[in-house]
């Protein structure tokens, strides 16, 4: 239990348009376009830029040896590429973040936005739980409903209560 004090809470919300970080315990956040700037151009595929400077990182490296991807856009399901999902996901965790080498990994709360008709698949809400995992988090709860406080975020209720259900 004493661990869980020391490691940094964090609440991730996707949508197509939006990813959201926030640390709940120190209020800390981030807001950015969930898209990655990828060099097409070599053999082994590095990242450009992401979030808002990954068109003029994409622009930069020119139009024929780079590719924007937003992983979270799919008319039929919100993770429409998992590798680059939990590679955005990893990046705007470190920025968000910022470990020192000994920080413990951190508990995150996932909630995708939206509700698509018959609700989040169950490869879905898995692709979602293991991109977090890939990121470094230690623990992933996955909250599907309203949006949530930073104290709901925080409560036991939500903590136990996977996939926002009773």
């Amino acid at each position: 239990m004493l661990l869980s004090n020391l490691q940094p809470l964090l609440y991730i919300k996707i949508s197509p348009e939006l990813l959201t970080i926030r640390n709940v315990k120190t209020g800390a956040q981030m807001s950015e376009v969930p898209e990655l700037a990828i060099n097409t151009g070599s053999a082994k595929r590095m990242v450009l830029g992401f979030g808002a400077n990954a068109r003029a990182a994409a622009a930069a490296e020119g139009e024929q040896s780079s590719e924007i991807i937003n992983p979270f856009s799919h008319p039929r399901s919100l993770v429409s590429d998992f590798t680059v999902g939990q590679v955005l996901l990893k990046t705007f965790v470190k920025h968000a973040h910022r470990a020192t080498l000994f920080a413990p990994s951190p508990r995150i709360v996932m909630h995708p936005l939206g509700s698509p008709p018959g609700g989040f698949t169950q490869i879905e809400r898995r692709a979602l739980r293991e991109m977090a995992l890939g990121a470094g988090a230690s623990e992933v709860v996955l909250w599907i409903g309203r949006e949530l406080s930073d104290q709901e975020v925080q409560s036991d209720l939500v903590l136990k209560n996977d996939d926002g259900r009773d």
